[in-house]
């Protein structure tokens, strides 16, 4: 790969990433004080992400892998994206945000495909090369955090003044950016000849539902599936926690599990080669219930530490499981079912799963509404903890310790 290119693919994945951690992590701030939403219609707006996922096979599946390039599908669904980010921007009310927001998702989901798909293909060894690109998908959403704070944006006075609706606007010029961008990327050629056949099954990856004979796997699906519950808690409610409770700069804040992640993901293979498979993923399933522990009982004043210690814990909550889970599926899929495993994996959690938790997580947090922009936020996370818990002892019960060979 020629520097030029590994250039191109990382400020790619720079302003891919950039553009989701530039208004995802504040959504939870911005609805309810700007645009004064309940706990159901941030549900609503935080599951667009869950349609976009079960959607975006369809996208990949029926046009990209067909009929277009790559990077012209990229570019094409990022200026469209500039256009929503901006209506978002200018919507007076939650009705009229809602239908650009799951607009938005249901064209941003499949972009994340998109950049791996352009990123593979430029490279003649992906298992070595891919991490040191997607590492600035990473850097990517810590700049946007970083920035919205340093701003102050989501300071106590910023959101009074409804000033992360810059948010927006800050993502819409970097959408317009890397939509135009995307033409002057290596030409990513359709995967698939027109002529050829492609299924339903194929698009959902359904074929890997033969998987589900084995017990083992059963048992990781349906904990994956469940696990994503306590995690919609987290996307969902985080940041609107950490502001709500006086915390300063909380997307800045937010960032510290973005660069958890990063260090955790260097220390998987240790983890892995010396634990094993099962003891890795339960140390991430527990990581779930500690977190929200750490919530449930930390303040913005003395116990400030235990906020920043569980948002610090997002590496391994995230690493150990779901990188892990992606470990796991491939070995146990083979080649035949390779693409379709991980397929079916990610419709089950972050549409499935997620879509769930998310409703689950806005019905929950309403339930402890006290007054306006107000919550029992001690009471709200410690139901995602024992929930965590409770999928945390089920699958130690069940799941038969097996040996899985880590790759990178």
């Amino acid at each position: 790969m020629s520097p030029k290119v590994k250039f191109q693919l990382s400020f790619m994945m720079f302003l891919e990433f950039f553009i989701w951690g530039g208004w995802f992590v504040t959504l939870g701030i911005y609805l309810p004080n700007t645009l004064k939403a309940s706990g159901g219609e941030i549900a609503l707006a935080y599951s667009t992400q869950s349609w976009g996922a079960i959607i975006a096979p369809f996208i990949i599946g029926l046009i990209a892998d067909r009929f277009f390039n790559a990077e012209r599908i990229l570019a094409v669904l990022h200026l469209i994206g500039a256009f929503l980010m901006y209506q978002m921007a200018n919507a007076a009310d939650f009705s009229i945000f809602y239908p650009y927001v799951l607009g938005y998702m249901i064209i941003y989901m499949p972009t994340l495909a998109l950049v791996n798909s352009v990123s593979f293909n430029q490279m003649k060894d992906p298992a070595k090369e891919f991490s040191l690109v997607r590492v600035f998908g990473t850097i990517g959403w810590i700049i946007a955090g970083l920035t919205i704070s340093f701003i102050g944006w989501d300071s106590e006075v910023g959101v009074q003044e409804g000033l992360l609706r810059n948010t927006f606007l800050m993502v819409a010029v970097a959408s317009l950016t890397l939509g135009l961008f995307s033409f002057t990327l290596p030409k990513t050629p359709p995967q698939i000849t027109r002529g050829e056949k492609i299924t339903l099954s194929d698009i959902l990856g359904l074929e890997a539902l033969k998987l589900l004979k084995d017990r083992n796997f059963l048992i990781f699906f349906l904990a994956s599936v469940l696990i994503c519950i306590p995690l919609a808690f987290y996307y969902q409610h985080a940041g609107q926690f950490l502001g709500e409770i006086g915390v300063s700069n909380p997307a800045g804040k937010m960032t510290i599990g973005q660069a958890s992640e990063v260090l955790f993901m260097l220390l998987l293979p240790y983890f892995f080669k010396k634990f094993g498979f099962k003891k890795t993923i339960l140390a991430g399933m527990l990581a779930w219930t500690l977190r929200y522990l750490l919530f449930a009982y930390g303040n913005a004043g003395e116990m400030a530490f235990m906020l920043l210690i569980g948002i610090a814990l997002h590496g391994i909550c995230y690493d150990f499981f779901f990188v892990s889970g992606q470990i796991y599926t491939d070995s146990k899929a083979g080649e035949k079912y390779k693409s379709a495993a991980q397929g079916l994996i990610t419709l089950a959690t972050y549409g499935v799963g997620m879509l769930m938790g998310f409703w689950i997580a806005g019905r929950i947090t309403d339930m402890y509404l006290i007054s306006e922009n107000a919550h029992d936020w001690g009471s709200v996370w410690i139901i995602p903890a024992i929930f965590a818990l409770v999928v945390f002892l089920l699958f130690a019960l069940f799941f038969k310790k097996e040996k899985v060979e880590y790759k990178s």
